[in-house]
Parts: C-alpha cells; structure tokens; sequence
C-alpha cells in the first residue's frame, strides 16, 4: 500500500535527483563536449547530429523542469525515449554493466524506468506547473 503521507516526497526526491543529473549531463554535453563535438558523437554512432544536441536540450530543459515541477509526466515520459535511446545506441554494444569499457546499458535503462515511475507518481511535492491526472 502507497503512504499517502510520504509519497509525494519519495517523488519529489526522484524529481529533484533525476532533474540535476540530467542538468549535469546536459551541461556537460554543452561545456565540455560542445555541441559540435555532440553532435558528431551522434554520427559516429550512425544517428543524425542535430539529435545529438536535440538530446542535449532535453536533457537541460527536462531536467530543470522536473527540478521545478513543471510537467513532470510529461517531461518524464519524454526522457523516458531519450534514455532508452542513450541505452539502444551508445550503450547496448557495450554489455549490461555500467562499469564495462564505454558503459553498459544497466545505467541508462534504470535511469528509464525511474522516470517511468515518476509518469506513474506524478509531480509530488512543491511542483510549479502540475501534470494532468492519470485516467
């Protein structure tokens, strides 16, 4: 049974530890590998470049979305595409552990499910701009 008491802050935690990490990874993508360097990642891994800094978006403004609450189904369900395709492309070559050479795809598909949980949750706690109620 689900404590109606402390859930919305268990999904305010997820809300708020996803929201950063995808921040950083976003951030990194812009300040460290550029969004050229991004995008010719993205090619190298035979995807068109402009995903590589569409991904990079999504992860910035998803991420301080779901730090401030804004939608936060629906930007979960979104990240929920970009992670698994983060796991299908960069990281399935790779083998299931995290710690392989390049990264297994274990990170990014538990990433994936952690936001499907929140599409689940909802918003939780202190969330600006709610997401429409499941049916």
């Amino acid at each position: 049974m689900i404590d109606s008491k402390s859930a919305p802050y268990a999904a305010l935690i997820l809300r708020l530890t996803t929201g950063l990490l995808f921040v950083a990874h976003g951030l990194t993508k812009l300040f460290v590998f550029t969004p050229a360097g991004t995008a010719g990642f993205f090619e190298m891994l035979g995807l068109p470049g402009w995903l590589g800094v569409a991904t990079m978006v999504a992860e910035i403004a998803g991420g301080a979305a779901l730090i401030l609450g804004v939608k936060t189904r629906e930007v979960s369900a979104v990240l929920v595409f970009v992670l698994l395709g983060a796991a299908f492309f960069a990281h399935l070559p790779n083998g299931f552990g995290w710690t392989n050479a390049n990264g297994g795809w274990e990170y990014p598909v538990m990433w994936a499910l952690v936001q499907a949980a929140l599409v689940a949750l909802g918003d939780g706690a202190y969330a600006l701009v709610p997401s429409r109620k499941l049916s």
